[in-house]
């Protein structure tokens, strides 16, 4: 199972989406504190839908804490900063995706210390990020892919009518 570790979200919206980007995919919400917004607010339950219910969130004061009860974590964190792209690098099964706050980041205090795992998301020059919640299912999507999307479903049916023919993905 993946997991999500948000450091000092700012706003709900995003927080939510991403809750709801993680209970579709099974994976786990890890949150450091401080956040800028209480969890029980209207914006989270509104971007998260009914699913927050279904999440597993883990609450921490700092990211000391979070080391000390997760001391063989290994941490992705997403960069502006970082040399590797995020298709480059191998992702376990039981990794860990960090993402920062969505003003400025995580703090290069804690990303000295992760040179070989920080990556990016390649943008145009000039642009400072993209958005928190995109950024977290662009980087989660790969990572499971590369597991080939376990316990996950991968095929869909019509609500009303059926498929007429069988299709591949090539076609």
């Amino acid at each position: 199972m993946m997991h999500i570790i948000l450091h000092q979200p700012e706003i709900p919206a995003n927080t939510g989406n991403i809750g709801r980007t993680c209970a579709a995919t099974g994976t786990d919400l890890h949150l450091i504190e401080p956040l800028g917004f209480r969890l029980n607010e209207k914006e989270i339950k509104r971007a998260g839908m009914d699913y927050w219910e279904r999440l597993n969130v883990r609450r921490y004061m700092n990211f000391e804490e979070f080391k000390s009860l997760h001391p063989k974590a290994k941490i992705w964190m997403a960069t502006t900063k970082a040399k590797h792209v995020y298709t480059e690098v191998s992702y376990g099964p039981d990794d860990f995706l960090m993402f920062g706050k969505e003003s400025a980041g995580i703090p290069e205090e804690i990303l000295v210390d992760y040179a070989k795992t920080c990556i990016r998301i390649p943008m145009f020059p000039g642009i400072r990020s993209l958005n928190l919640s995109n950024a977290t299912a662009i980087v989660l999507y790969e990572a499971l892919r590369q597991q080939n999307f376990a316990q996950l479903q991968l095929q869909g049916e019509l609500h009303r009518l059926r498929w007429k023919e069988s299709i591949t993905p090539q076609e």
